[in-house]
Parts: C-alpha cells; structure tokens; sequence
C-alpha cells in the first residue's frame, strides 16, 4: 500500500468493525453516518494518491473533514450510551493521526 495515512485509514476501519453493528443496534443513523464518513476517509486518501497536486490537496483535506465527522460520530455513540469510550479510544487515536496527516497534506 502507498501511503502512510491510507493504512492509518484503514487501521481506523478495522478498528469499527466491532463497534458499527452494536451502534447500527441502537441508532442505525448514526452508524449509517459513521460508516459513510469512514469510508469517504479511506477512498478520499486513496483517491489522493498519483492525483496532480490540486486534486490531491483536495482530496486530503476532504479526508481531514471525514475524519473528525467519524471522531464527532463516536463521542456522540459513547455519549448516548451505545459504547463504552474504551472500545473507540484506538479508533479515535488512528483517526487523530489521519486528521494531522492529512490536514498537513492538504496544505492549509
């Protein structure tokens, strides 16, 4: 794989893959939120990658957006009492470093 933040990206999806089904049980628009954020993550930074310069900026800071939507819709789970802020700390921890990596990237 490419780039760096593409595998943190993805380190972060596999990290929902025990968390989605039990928030899709207790709120399935919010899980159907997290899940399309997580996924516009990974595909945005793939996209990014062999892009000219201005398409990948873009795509990056699409990413950095996408992120902290996926962070924002996990406080709000842990909030509601979906789960427990232990299972989404490494989550939110690999999506932490996606936002810093891609905000640099995207040259803001």
């Amino acid at each position: 794989m490419g780039l760096i933040i593409q595998q943190r990206a993805l380190q972060a999806a596999g990290g929902l893959r025990q968390v989605l089904p039990v928030v899709r049980k207790r709120d399935r628009s919010l899980h159907d939120q997290i899940h399309r954020a997580m996924n516009s993550v990974v595909l945005n930074t793939a996209k990014a990658d062999g892009n000219d310069a201005g398409t990948a900026r873009a795509r990056f800071a699409n990413a950095c957006g996408s992120a902290k939507e996926v962070r924002a819709g996990l406080r709000l789970a842990v909030a509601y009492g979906c789960v427990p802020n232990s299972r989404v700390k490494a989550v939110d921890t690999a999506l932490d470093e996606v936002c810093a990596m891609s905000w640099r990237l995207s040259g803001r």
